[in-house]
């Protein structure tokens, strides 16, 4: 029976809301997980059709030198890009940790609370800016300062390092920023209680305290710095071979995949040897995520 304020119509229509809101859910997850494995399962069957097809061996691929898809005895050792991918990733990451961290201190610990408001949202405004700009501003400027300064064409691993580290900039600051801003108030003011100072507290108590956070930060740089492409292949050089220097041309794993993808025919051995490359990179992102996860545990530890 029907109550005057209408109470089990209204049950009935929560009922059915909680249904239908239970169902979009499920089928949201279940649509990116199946969107997930797809793309892991198309990304490892090409990239393992290489060894197990075409008879590339794995050492030869990982740990040789010479990549010549076009030559009489075509070869395919994809270690000059692994190890142009990591230099730069690496670079970066040391070049913009120090800086991404000094911002948010300044934000967090020393600048009064309108500062904060005004500098976080031009620090993610660099997060805004197209790879593509990056690129050309370090074609346009970095490339011909190098050039000027340095022995060689400019060119190389120190240019697009010096693009990635700004490009990375947005990420570590932001999550840097977020964990000293979590950082319960109790914690600095017992240390100024003890008679520390500012520099002392930052020091000793809150930088050991967010250590784990800023790691992550760092980490998801150099996840996104060791993804990119169009901004590195255009100051790097794009050579196939370990550069014996900073300022020599070199390449990286996402610049030989973007360069060399639309001019291989589909099913070739250089175009399963991509879709090498392509899974390399996907399992250095598996990774970065599983570093982050164990950050992330020790954070909440």
């Amino acid at each position: 029976m029907k109550s005057n304020n209408g109470s089990p119509v209204l049950i009935k229509k929560h009922h059915l809301e909680d249904w239908i809101g239970r169902i979009y859910t499920t089928f949201c997850v279940s649509l990116l997980v199946i969107v997930i494995v797809s793309m892991m399962y198309f990304v490892a069957s090409k990239g393992l059709t290489t060894f197990i097809k075409d008879g590339v061996n794995v050492g030869d691929f990982l740990f040789g030198t010479k990549w010549d898809p076009n030559g009489d005895n075509p070869v395919f050792g994809a270690l000059p890009f692994i190890a142009g991918s990591f230099a730069t990733s690496l670079l970066a990451a040391l070049i913009a940790s120090p800086l991404s961290i000094c911002a948010a201190l300044f934000m967090n610990e020393i600048v009064p609370s309108w500062g904060k408001r005004l500098l976080q949202p031009v620090i993610e405004l660099l997060a805004g800016i197209p790879s593509v700009v990056y690129g050309f501003v370090g074609l346009s400027v970095i490339v011909p300062l190098f050039r000027d300064v340095f022995p060689g064409q400019g060119i190389g691993i120190a240019a697009g390092s010096l693009v990635l580290s700004v490009m990375i900039l947005p990420t570590i600051t932001s999550i840097a920023s977020d964990a000293l801003s979590s950082l319960p108030k109790g914690l600095k003011e017992s240390s100024y209680a003890l008679g520390a100072t500012r520099w002392q507290t930052i020091y000793s108590v809150i930088l050991p305290t967010v250590m784990p956070s800023l790691l992550t930060g760092v980490v998801l740089g150099m996840a996104r710095a060791f993804g990119e492409a169009l901004a590195v292949q255009m100051v790097i050089g794009n050579a196939p071979h370990i550069p014996h220097s900073l300022f020599e041309s070199a390449s990286t794993l996402t610049s030989v995949i973007t360069l060399n993808m639309g001019n291989t025919v589909m099913g070739s051995v250089q175009n399963n040897a991509l879709w090498s490359m392509a899974l390399a990179l996907m399992v250095m992102t598996f990774i970065f995520v599983i570093v982050v996860r164990l950050l992330e545990r020790r954070h909440r530890l």
